[in-house]
């Protein structure tokens, strides 16, 4: 028997993309994620390639994805996309021991995060 299909969790006019495990801290993910926010898919993109911190290229490879997801999967309008939500959750964190004075050791919290992205097409005004 084969399993039922899931059902789908966004609108019919939206496309979505997930970056997951990726080694940067959920706080500076955020505030890519704030630039970009409610954006024009090709605003985003421009601003993305412009910003001079280390994720912001892979966040413009996680917007290219959700872009050509749009296109190819649900047959959107490519020139209408903005970025309707964008959010950034914690993942796993390594923990490590640094040596410290006096025979004591400091804990160092390595930090994953992840992203999701969710691009929408615009409605048409009448």
């Amino acid at each position: 028997m084969a399993q039922k299909s899931n059902i789908r969790r966004i609108n019919d006019n939206q496309a979505q993309a997930i970056l997951r495990n990726y080694h940067y801290s959920p706080q500076k993910m955020g505030l890519i994620a704030n630039a970009i926010r409610g954006k024009a898919a090709q605003d985003a993109l421009d601003i993305l390639s412009m910003m001079r911190r280390r994720a912001s290229q892979d966040i413009r490879k996680l917007l290219m994805s959700a872009i050509a997801n749009a296109e190819n999967n649900h047959n959107l309008d490519i020139d209408q996309l903005y970025v309707s939500e964008i959010f950034v959750g914690k993942d796993m964190m390594l923990r490590r021991f640094r040596p410290r004075a006096r025979g004591r050791a400091a804990r160092i919290k390595k930090t994953y995060s992840n992203m999701t992205l969710i691009v929408s097409e615009k409605k048409e005004s009448a």
